[in-house]
């Protein structure tokens, strides 16, 4: 299984920050768009990209059920949720991402974000500089959090590597048997979430 970021034209003039997803005999599963576009010092993504309307699409992999979410969109909660409900056992959150206020928040939202839904997050970060912008030093480390929250594996903040390691997903189903959060949760009390304020 690969999935491939790429700078997707739909038609003239439209563009969207996309992640293709392939099954591990090739096979093209389909795709998700990046929902939240930054507009920050250096990430001035709203002057190339429309955000997506992709419905927070899961994918039935050889080796499990995958959700997408790209880089800025690990601020939101409601998509890890919406991946998960939709039935996402790990979801991929490839990454380019640099030193400073985010940094901190690089181990703590997505592990919460694990145990909150009880599934695997695979955080992919690059590392190194991209000239000519100079907008900051990429700091890597990359992670595979469990439903737990717990980091099992991170790759370093420098050196381009591979991140290869082994999860258990029988965890998913005893820690959302454990954690009735998906049960527990009461959406019609949520509505101030979504009614557009």
């Amino acid at each position: 299984m690969i999935i491939v970021p790429v700078y997707e034209e739909t038609e003239t003039g439209v563009y969207y920050n996309t992640a293709a997803v392939f099954d591990a005999d090739g096979s093209y599963l389909g795709k998700y768009h990046k929902t939240h576009i930054p507009q920050v010092a250096g990430f001035w993504e709203k002057f190339f990209f429309k955000p997506g309307q992709s419905n927070w699409p899961v994918f039935d992999t050889a080796y499990g059920k995958i959700g997408v979410y790209i880089c800025y969109d690990r601020h939101f909660p409601e998509g890890w949720r919406a991946l998960a409900l939709n039935g996402a056992e790990v979801i991929f959150n490839p990454s380019a991402t640099v030193a400073g206020l985010s940094q901190y928040l690089w181990e703590l939202e997505q592990p919460a974000s694990a145990a909150a839904n009880g599934c695997f997050i695979a955080a992919i970060n690059r590392v190194g500089t991209e000239a000519p912008w100079n907008i900051g030093d990429f700091y890597g480390s990359s992670y595979i959090v469990n439903p737990r929250g717990k980091i099992e594996a991170q790759a370093s903040e420098s050196e381009d590597e591979l991140l290869v390691h082994e999860i258990d997903l029988d965890m998913v189903r005893e820690v959302r048997n454990n954690w009735q959060f998906f049960r527990d949760r009461r959406p019609e009390t949520y509505t101030r979430l979504t009614d557009g304020e």
